[in-house]
């Protein structure tokens, strides 16, 4: 609280000081008016003029209203070193004190002549007068702490007030200044004993508000404090987090394989984890009852993608040859169906959450043929809301081929067999689902040759009737011009030996293109006219060619495997855009028709994965030996088109890799790799099988770096695992068809 001295008062019964040495000095009060003058100190009540012994009729100071109990004077010599009396003079106004300023040389009444009484005979505030030559007390600014404990010493020593009261326990007088008009202000309280004024009350009050205040907020942080770590323990130990796939590492002995090994695998996060799981088929062996006598058992088993346990495993009447997880109903994606077909005659939909059958298509239907290929998804034809089925059976002669439409809501026929009479050498084609750009669906199959044929007319002939459905209606012209010149059923679409086809995403337009695998090389269909769009002249092709981004166009690129002597194979990348070879290198492999696979990154880049034997920096060049590894260690590479020259090993195996996928962690940004792999045979006994997941993103900063050929400049490995630290994985865009 800011104080000032306002004046220098003569205690009762003292002499007067002298001008050398000012009276102790009265706390007071600066008070501002609504012009922004500031008036100093506060005038005496009648307690203080009767306890300071003055008279009637003195003169009052300056600027200050005369008391209203006739005007005794202050003390016996008003203010000590002033120069100026109290004076009282009833004045114009209506019972209003007058003020006798001698400074402006006549009388005033309220707070405008304060100013003139401040300046004094020559109108300088805070100037000694030329009269008496003492300081003016009013304008004194006191803003040291040292004068306000001089105030209090002071008046402890007087029995000056405390805690708001005098000494007697007296209730304070209010004052009696003259204050604005209108505006109401607390006044000081009095001492009557000693004459000076007492701490305000309102001061206090303030303070105890103060403390009040200041408790309370304290008091509401720390209870917010104690809330918030109370709710911070219970997310922590009590709501479960979603599972980290950390490092997302395991292998998994799956016991003996009996039979053919078709090698079947599927992902699906069948759990709703966000995680991807395993699902695979496989026969195991058991012995019989019988000495000697053996039977083989067919499986589906789930395996979870985080640490490889079994979900579920479910009995098959015989071995599968493919398993398909889909949504059969459009856009309900809570619930996932697993369609299984088999070597034979059995085709059955499974629940992937539980592992129950669902329902199995009659064996009755497919009594002259056996399912010569997997089941494919179709639109809804019934308008059930459900995606429907189509099969291909073959009898026990080649010519004949028979499709069947299957419900896929209770996995009954969806009317009678269809047969096709067809001849051709080579292996079998499709079937495969192909939608044009306007809308036109065709089924496309063959041996050793591509042909088509319209949904429509497989529906017409199933039903008897000569009326489809809107969405079987649509033709493509381009295709319809195929057809052969007596108008069959069957559309020629490519006839010069092949031997595999594979749908790839058009980069300009909604539909896609057929890539054609021959004995002779790779074709490039345009899916709009059937017309190549480029041929690539290349014999012994070992598998089918793998899609992926390597050059920067934004068109699809392909992997290839070539046979390239013996004991080895040329790795290829083919520019989907011109079909000319943009990178090619030799290494040296034993395993027949080894897997590769592709995956893709948030920055339109694939990476490429494939297996080869043990490769050493000290052999850079395709005429490099086989290291010292023995033949039957294989190991897993990784090419990325940024680094072309540099390969990476993450992985190795002495099995037979017969299966691989690559599947994509939404939350974690992160590509997973799942095998299925045989482990050597010994004579009579079955090949261990051995499921095993690597994590992408984790095996690229353990992997080793292999460097094929010297860079400038030299590329370090530092800056390669910067490089791939921040590699982060996306789905495939591969897939063009839906219905």
């Amino acid at each position: 609280m800011a104080t000032v001295l306002s004046r220098a008062l003569k205690l009762p019964g003292k002499e007067s000081q002298p001008r050398d040495h000012p009276a102790p000095p009265v706390l007071g009060r600066e008070r501002r008016g609504s012009g922004g003058e500031v008036g100093r100190g506060r005038a005496p009540t009648r307690a203080m003029l009767q306890a300071s012994g003055g008279e009637e009729g003195a003169t009052p100071a300056p600027g200050v209203p005369a008391p209203p109990g006739g005007g005794r004077a202050f003390g016996e010599a008003g203010v000590a070193g002033a120069g100026r009396v109290w004076e009282t003079r009833r004045g114009g106004t209506a019972g209003g004190a007058r003020f006798w300023c001698p400074g402006a040389g006549e009388s005033c009444c309220g707070r405008d002549c304060h100013s003139a009484c401040r300046r004094g005979p020559k109108g300088r505030a805070g100037k000694k007068s030329p009269d008496l030559g003492e300081y003016d007390p009013l304008t004194q600014a006191d803003s040291d702490e040292s004068e306000d404990d001089l105030v209090l010493n002071l008046q402890q020593k007087n029995g000056g007030v405390k805690n708001g009261k005098s000494p007697l326990g007296e209730a304070p007088e209010p004052d009696s200044d003259a204050e604005v008009a209108g505006a109401a202000k607390p006044h000081l309280s009095e001492v009557t004993t000693e004459g000076y004024p007492s701490e305000p009350l309102g001061g206090l009050e303030q303070k105890a508000t103060s403390s009040l205040v200041s408790y309370v907020r304290t008091s509401v942080f720390l209870l917010t404090l104690v809330i918030s770590m109370i709710l911070v323990l219970l997310c922590a130990f009590l709501i479960p987090c979603p599972p980290r796939d950390l490092h997302s590492t395991w292998s998994r002995h799956l016991g003996s394989q009996a039979g053919r090994d078709l090698s079947p695998l599927e992902l699906a996060d069948v759990n709703g984890d966000g995680l991807r799981d395993v699902l695979l088929s496989f026969v195991t062996s058991r012995n019989g009852s019988a000495a000697g006598s053996s039977r083989s058992t067919a499986n589906l088993v789930c395996l979870s993608g985080m640490n490889g346990s079994t979900l579920w495993s479910s009995p098959l009447p015989e071995e599968a040859q493919d398993i398909t997880c889909l949504d059969l109903i459009p856009g309900n994606v809570a619930e996932i169906i697993c369609l299984v077909t088999g070597t034979h005659k059995m085709l059955s939909a499974f629940n992937a959450t539980s592992g129950k059958a669902i329902w199995t298509l009659n064996a009755n239907y497919l009594s002259n043929g056996t399912l010569a290929a997997p089941v494919v998804v179709l639109p809804d034809l019934d308008e059930d809301g459900v995606r429907d089925l189509v099969v291909l059976a073959i009898g026990e002669m080649q010519p004949d081929l028979c499709f069947l439409l299957v419900s896929g809501w209770t996995g009954s026929p969806v009317g009678r067999p269809v047969k096709y009479n067809i001849m051709g050498v080579g292996n079998l084609i499709g079937p495969q689902v192909y939608i044009t750009a306007n809308g036109a669906v065709y089924i496309l199959f063959g041996f050793g040759n591509i042909q088509a044929v319209a949904l429509r007319d497989i529906f017409v002939q199933a039903q008897n009737r000569d009326s489809s459905p809107p969405s079987l209606q649509i033709e493509e012209p381009e295709w319809e011009k195929r057809r052969s010149i007596n108008l069959s059923e069957l559309i020629d679409v490519y006839s010069d030996g092949v031997e595999l086809l594979q749908m790839v995403k058009a980069p300009d337009s909604n539909c896609s293109n057929l890539l054609v695998t021959t004995r002779q090389g790779l074709v490039l269909l345009r899916g709009q006219n059937l017309t190549p769009y480029w041929t690539l002249s290349l014999q012994g092709i070992r598998s089918q060619p793998t899609p992926g981004y390597f050059t920067d166009d934004q068109t699809l690129d392909f992997l290839l495997q070539i046979q390239d002597g013996l004991g080895m194979k040329k790795m290829m990348v083919v520019d989907g855009d011109s079909g000319s070879i943009a990178w090619s290198y030799s290494a040296p492999c034993h395993m027949k028709e080894a897997p590769t696979t592709s995956a893709v990154t948030s920055d339109q880049k694939s990476v490429f994965l494939f297996w080869a034997e043990g490769l050493s920096p000290a052999y850079p060049n395709s005429d490099a030996g086989v290291g010292a590894e023995p033949p039957s260690l294989h190991h897993l590479y990784l090419l990325h088109p940024a680094f072309p020259s540099i390969f990476l090993d993450l992985a190795n195996t002495s099995g037979t890799v017969t299966a691989s996928e690559v599947g994509i962690n939404d939350l974690w940004k992160d590509a997973f790799y799942v095998t299925r792999t045989t482990g050597p045979s010994s004579e009579g006994h079955p090949a261990p099988l051995v499921v095993s997941k690597l994590s992408l993103r984790w095996a690229l900063m353990e992997g080793q770096m292999v460097q094929l050929k010297e860079t400038t400049p030299k590329i370090g490995r530092g800056e390669l695992r910067r490089f791939l630290s921040r590699i982060k994985f996306v789905d495939s865009p591969y897939q063009v068809n839906s219905f």
